[in-house]
């Protein structure tokens, strides 16, 4: 063995009181974050329903009242006095890790909070009119009882529309569809100065339609998006593959799973996910939509994974290694949110026998706690601890590279299980922030087409294994090294994680041209922090934004002189 393969030495680590907190703090989350969590998605749940109630009409009329008021606030700010714009909601409402640490320093605030709605599910355009803060679940109990569906359902309950275009959005029909931002056909963006402008593909704000996704609301305020829509079946026919080998070998069976060698169409699946449970084993999982009648025949085996008595959907794939492959039929909502009640398998981290039968059958209704209210109850240390001792990192890579992005992170972090997720990256007609590399379409590598290359999530979610097994692991080190891993290999970082890169790494990842360009063109320049500033980890005074923004400002105007 070599010395780049061999296993790091890693000293043992001596406990802190952090460590204690940690290990006991299912006591929090059992008698106060579970409690207060069931009552904030219950008081949700009927908000939706009363929403719902409403016809269009209505909606539409409160959306425009709404938006009146987004064009008047952001018309009454003083730019000489008031701070930079940024949305009222709180820093801790997010479903992300990142510490929202640009809110520490005066902002001036805009209250989006009433952009829940569904604004318009049109049958005959196949578009779905939402409002931003719309969320994964609610549209999936609108949409799925008409066998529709948005084409890239995310898998959690609480993720939103505006998250999901402003940041990151990715599922198991990604490799079909590409990623959350691909559906989208328009945007409705409140400009810097109030103007209300719809973009779109082709229209006059075609550039600032390709530079919204990954933007983190640095360009404007998104208060609708209109988001396409397919048509589905009741159920979801899905195939458990397990793999063993080396990690080399899983990385094939992956790619093997949902991109035939001989390109036939007819060979891939609407979905697809895989689970590496430790560097020989893993396990893949191929979906089809199926009508009811074919669910229900004699033999089939429905699986109601929703019920909240269900063994965790992680642990329940993980049979397969030892039963083989098998078939079975999973009702096609639950299906799309199969990882939102154990929060993927962070919850055995949060409740360490949340996954045993006895919780599950008294207490698996009050799943999952809401990640907000997590975040709200952990004091500086525990974030700290967290960002030293904990990776909530997705690694999104070429294809044809993600058996080099396991062996990776096996060496260097020990986290397991890892997800697998497929995306298409489309060549789009101008460079947004990130891009397929260049010349792929010559090379057409298992999985691409001429139209977009094959890139994977590779979710890295959990306490590495230095960590748990007590011993020295610098969580920033590895993060910094994972970024440059990256940045080496094309792959990119979405920004809902912790990240240690400095502005001019963080532009070698990402590319900045158009989004410089609209950021200039449409005045967010000033009004709207930057990018990488937002993203950055740490304090922010007021005094540092000002320094910062400024900066921008006179490059800008140098530039356009």
């Amino acid at each position: 063995m070599s010395d780049l393969e061999a296993p790091l030495v890693r000293p043992k680590r001596k406990k802190i009181w952090v460590d204690y907190f940690i290990q006991f703090r299912w006591i929090v989350v059992i008698f106060i974050v579970l409690p207060i969590s069931a009552t904030l998605y219950f008081l949700t749940y009927l908000g939706d329903v009363w929403s719902e109630t409403k016809s269009y009409e209505k909606r539409q009329k409160e959306h425009d009242q709404n938006v009146n008021k987004v064009i008047k606030r952001l018309k009454g700010r003083d730019a000489s006095k008031d701070g930079l714009v940024c949305t009222a909601r709180k820093p801790w409402i997010a479903v992300g890790m990142r510490n929202v640490d640009y809110k520490r320093a005066r902002h001036f605030e805009v209250d989006l909070s009433a952009f829940r709605n569904i604004l318009k599910i049109d049958k005959d355009r196949m578009i779905a009119r939402v409002e931003p803060l719309v969320n994964m679940g609610q549209i999936s109990r609108v949409t799925v009882p008409m066998n529709l569906s948005l084409a890239v359902v995310a898998e959690l309950d609480d993720l939103t529309v505006g998250g999901l275009i402003n940041g990151y959005g990715i599922e198991g029909s990604s490799h079909v569809h590409g990623l959350f931002t691909d559906t989208v056909e328009a945007y409705e963006i409140v400009l810097a100065g109030g103007e209300l402008v719809r973009a779109t593909r082709d229209n006059e704000y075609s550039d600032l339609f390709y530079a919204i996704p990954w933007s983190q609301g640095t360009l404007g305020l998104l208060v609708a998006a209109e988001i396409r829509l397919v048509h589905i079946k009741e159920y979801m026919k899905l195939t458990y593959i397990p793999v063993k080998g080396d990690l080399q070998t899983i990385a094939q069976g992956y790619m093997d799973s949902f991109a035939p060698r001989d390109r036939d169409p007819a060979k891939i699946p609407d979905f697809v996910e895989g689970m590496v449970y430790s560097p020989s084993e893993g396990v893949m999982m191929t979906g089809t939509y199926a009508s009811r009648e074919e669910a229900k025949r004699k033999g089939n085996k429905i699986n109601n994974v929703g019920w909240w008595f269900k063994p965790w959907f992680y642990q329940y794939a993980q049979t397969a290694l030892k039963k083989g492959e098998f078939v079975e039929y999973i009702p096609t909502r639950e299906y799309y949110h199969r990882h939102t009640s154990s929060l993927y398998w962070e919850g055995k981290l949060i409740l360490p026998f949340g996954d045993q039968f006895w919780f599950r059958f008294l207490f698996g209704w009050l799943m999952p706690p809401k990640v907000s209210l997590l975040k709200a109850t952990q004091g500086e240390a525990i974030r700290n601890y967290y960002h030293e001792m904990h990776v909530i990192q997705d690694m999104l890579v070429p294809l044809y590279k993600v058996g080099d992005a396991l062996k990776w992170v096996d060496r260097e972090m020990e986290v397991y299980p890892l997800w697998l997720c497929p995306h298409k990256l489309f060549k789009q007609p101008v460079k947004s922030m990130i891009n397929p590399e260049p010349g792929f379409e010559y090379e057409m590598r298992q999985g691409d087409t001429e139209d977009a290359q094959m890139y994977t999530d590779v979710g890295v979610y959990y306490a590495p294994g230095p960590v748990l097994r007590g011993e020295v692991f610098d969580g920033v080190e590895a993060v910094r090294k994972m970024e440059q891993w990256l940045i080496e290999n094309h792959g990119y970082q979405p920004q809902y994680a912790v990240s240690e890169l400095d502005e001019r790494s963080f532009w070698r990842m990402f590319d900045a041209d158009l989004y410089e360009h609209c950021r200039r063109k449409y005045r967010a320049v000033g009004t709207f922090m930057s990018i990488y500033y937002k993203s950055k980890k740490g304090r922010k005074t007021e005094k540092e934004v000002r320094e910062a923004e400024q900066a921008h400002l006179e490059t800008a105007y140098a530039e356009g002189d």
